[in-house]
């Protein structure tokens, strides 16, 4: 793996590093429990655009400075929402929205590093992930019912992950799950001790790098839109996407290598 280099300076909002083929965006609002504020979201979008294009980025690691992950919005933010108006608002749960989606089509390998609390919006960030490795003293909830609130955007998205049955009570209950219970619900893919958590995204991530770029963009692509579709429908669809993968440069070069071998 080449030399970790810092990509965008230390603030108190995040960090990006890079390390080919990988990408760290650390949420470093350590004091704040990482908690979310627009400014953050704002940072966030942002980190996730210029990694987009950058060549030498296969993989994307979505983690938190501290002893959390993302304590959900922060208490300005949430004041701020209370004193808004419905225009204000609506223009605020847009952006929101936007990064959520940004996140869930980011057309390369994120994975969201959990360790300690991923709650309300925190655990949005980490839902929309491709896949979540939690350390095993994490906590996930979605606490927005228990204030007033509701989760509306991120239900869009749990529901696709493990069903609306379990997510359903989730989002009802507001209430806060381990790490093995995230995992049983298919909401953490895997479970590790906390002290092995980096090196066990590092290798993982390392591993998936090597997935051909292309193939990754529109396997996303498909799985992003093909939901809701009836079945006749989803079915034109993936072979319209087959027949467009096959044309690409990569499927051509892995052809060949596998004549090869």
């Amino acid at each position: 793996m080449a030399q970790v280099r810092l990509i965008k300076p230390m603030t108190e909002l995040l960090t990006i590093t890079k390390s080919h083929p990988l990408a760290t965006i650390t949420m470093t609002r350590e004091e704040k429990r990482n908690a979310l504020s627009p400014e953050l979201l704002g940072e966030l979008s942002q980190a996730f655009d210029e990694l987009k294009n950058d060549e030498d980025v296969r993989v994307v690691i979505l983690k938190g400075q501290g002893n959390t992950f993302s304590a959900g919005a922060d208490l300005a933010y949430l004041q701020k929402i209370s004193e808004n108006g419905p225009e204000e608002n609506l223009a605020d749960s847009r952006r929101l929205r936007d990064l959520l989606w940004k996140i869930y089509t980011f057309p390369k390998f994120t994975i969201a590093q959990v360790h300690g609390a991923a709650l309300a919006g925190g655990c949005g960030l980490a839902t929309v992930c491709d896949v979540i490795f939690a350390a095993d003293d994490s906590q996930f909830g979605y606490t927005e019912t228990a204030i007033g609130f509701i989760p509306a955007l991120v239900s869009i998205f749990l529901v696709r992950k493990i069903g609306e049955q379990h997510a359903r009570e989730l989002l009802l209950s507001a209430r806060k799950i381990s790490a093995e219970e995230a995992y049983s619900l298919g909401l953490a893919q895997y479970v590790v001790p906390c002290g092995s958590l980096e090196a066990a995204v590092q290798q993982y991530a390392m591993q998936v790098s090597k997935n051909s770029p292309s193939a990754i963009a529109l396997t996303k692509s498909l799985l992003a839109a093909q939901h809701g579709m009836s079945l006749e429908a989803g079915l034109e669809y993936a072979a319209s996407m087959n027949a467009l993968a096959r044309g690409t440069e990569d499927t051509k070069k892995g052809i060949a290598s596998f004549l090869k071998k």
